[in-house]
């Protein structure tokens, strides 16, 4: 991935909602998905460029993206995702932010040298132990998921050592390191309406006894981090493998300041979804982006600017707060929205970003956006999806785009400044990622199904639903909290 920062964990605290969902038919599996979000207070733009080009170095240097965790309910820094996993026997709690560009799911352990005992995010912290465990065992060197580990870069084996290990190093010097185990993973699983089971898989994961780096940093600190790539590793895809869940998995991040959405392990179904294939064998969710229009024009950019290589491309990264450009795009972008607000907003520059002022509705007077990609299939953005509002001034209002040019290497990343108010679903399955413009805050249906022919082995389960294609209906809901698959704490937010 890029030379900049995975998150942008642009995220400002903005109070807690919760947002069950009730919902019917078998799958998908839930989890309680939480946000810690700033208040309503503005945060220097700056501030979110510095941590997502930390971010995006992670990304190229290793093939692993990972990122310390940030999250304090401070308003002039940052919020974080997170969600509640259940790990061993007896189940044990753990608090692990949730990172789709990275594959595995790893927690801090006992006798971890450099793990935060507390939070500043006002969770109680937890560790991990196998010994404690009557179902845990260790991953060896000689076992096929080690082997696989070791193939992608997630694990590492030594001749003095036959455990399994990983070492993940960051450019800004944080890091973690520990060994993989083998322990039950406790869920959710929806029945039917108004039934949900607590269900349970095996899988591995990773033991953190060592953190460096941001990672020791108590006032943003969390259990561990759980990982949604595409690699053997990650829990999608040790769930999926062996029939237990979707090859699939959907998220819809509410763009408002409230904050929350849904994240299920499922396809959101919904008639509006356009599709576009994923670029093989990368480690990140790469597309093909072949233009960009503004007001329907399409920019003069060569469509070699956004072909996938080594340090180009086109990410859809969620844990990346804003949107970066390659320079060749960048330019071209710029230019053509000032060119259309010519007349009807003031061009300013606020600290290096490329701002307006404005005292009419800012809908009414910038253009429509339509990001092009493979398929035929376009990601049309509003301008309160490409522009962040920075405030008020004299009776204007001062607004700033949200895409930033990158300086060092071409990669052009999506992310949560144009990913929120839609359903994304990850088609594994099918090697596509679709989306739709929607208002999270609404309920959706969830399939179990991940392709239009390919039907999801729920024997494990024992999960009763038709054999037809019947979509499970998520519906928000503040009053049945015991159907609760999300608790998402919102995304991303400028105030």
């Amino acid at each position: 991935m890029p030379a900049f920062r995975h998150a942008g964990f642009l995220i400002l605290v903005l109070g807690a909602v919760f947002l069950p969902a009730v919902v019917y038919c078998g799958f998908p599996k839930s989890l309680k998905l939480e946000r810690a979000f700033p208040v309503d207070q503005r945060v220097e733009l700056s501030e979110f460029r510095a941590r997502d080009r930390v971010r995006h170095r992670r990304i190229l240097q290793g093939g692993i993206v990972d990122f310390p965790v940030e999250g304090t309910y401070n308003p002039y820094t940052v919020g974080l995702y997170f969600t509640r996993v259940k790990l061993g026997t007896p189940p044990k709690e753990f608090y692990v932010q949730i990172d789709t560009g990275s594959d595995v799911l790893w927690v801090t352990c006992n006798a971890c040298s450099g793990c935060p005992k507390y939070s500043g995010l006002n969770i109680a912290m937890n560790f991990f132990d196998a010994a404690a465990s009557s179902t845990a065992s260790l991953v060896s060197c000689s076992d096929e998921i080690c082997n696989l580990a070791v193939q992608t870069l997630d694990g590492g084996c030594t001749a003095q050592n036959s455990q399994c290990g990983y070492s993940f190093q960051y450019g800004d010097g944080s890091g973690t390191s520990g060994y993989y185990v083998q322990d039950m993973f406790f869920f959710d699983t929806v029945l039917g309406k108004s039934l949900v089971a607590n269900s349970s898989a095996t899988i591995v994961f990773g033991c953190s006894n060592y953190q460096s780096g941001d990672l020791t940093k108590p006032d943003r600190a969390v259990d561990g981090i759980f990982g949604f790539g595409q690699h053997e590793l990650s829990v999608i895809s040790q769930l999926s493998s062996r029939g237990v869940a979707p090859k699939v998995f959907s998220h819809c991040l509410i763009g408002a300041n409230s904050g929350g959405g849904i994240l299920v392990f499922g396809g959101i179904v919904e008639p509006n979804i356009v599709y576009s294939p994923l670029v093989p064998n990368q480690p990140h969710y790469n597309l093909y982006l072949q233009s960009i229009a503004v007001n329907g024009q399409i920019l003069p950019i060569d469509p070699a600017v956004f072909a996938t290589s080594s340090n180009r491309g086109t990410i859809i990264d969620s844990g990346t707060t804003l949107a970066y450009l390659a320079a060749e795009a960048y330019d071209p972008f710029v230019n053509a929205i000032n060119n259309a607000v010519s007349q009807s907003a003031r061009s300013v520059l606020s600290k290096g970003n490329q701002c307006y002022q404005i005292t009419s509705s800012v809908d009414g007077i910038f253009p429509t956006i339509s990001l092009n990609f493979a398929g035929s299939a376009s990601m049309i953005l509003s301008p309160v999806e490409y522009l962040i509002k920075q405030g008020d001034a004299d009776g204007a209002e001062m607004w700033c785009i949200g895409f930033q040019r990158v300086q060092d290497q071409g990669m052009t990343i999506l992310g949560d400044l144009v990913l929120r108010d839609k359903i994304f679903v990850y088609d594994l399955a099918n090697q596509r990622i679709g989306w739709a413009n929607y208002d999270c805050s609404l309920s959706v249906n969830v399939s179990t199904i991940s392709g239009k022919d390919e039907f999801i082995n729920t024997g494990q389960l024992s999960v009763s639903c038709s054999s037809e294609i019947v979509p499970c209906r998520f519906i928000s809901s503040s009053t049945m909290a015991f159907l609760v698959s999300i608790y998402m704490f919102g995304r991303f937010m400028f105030l």
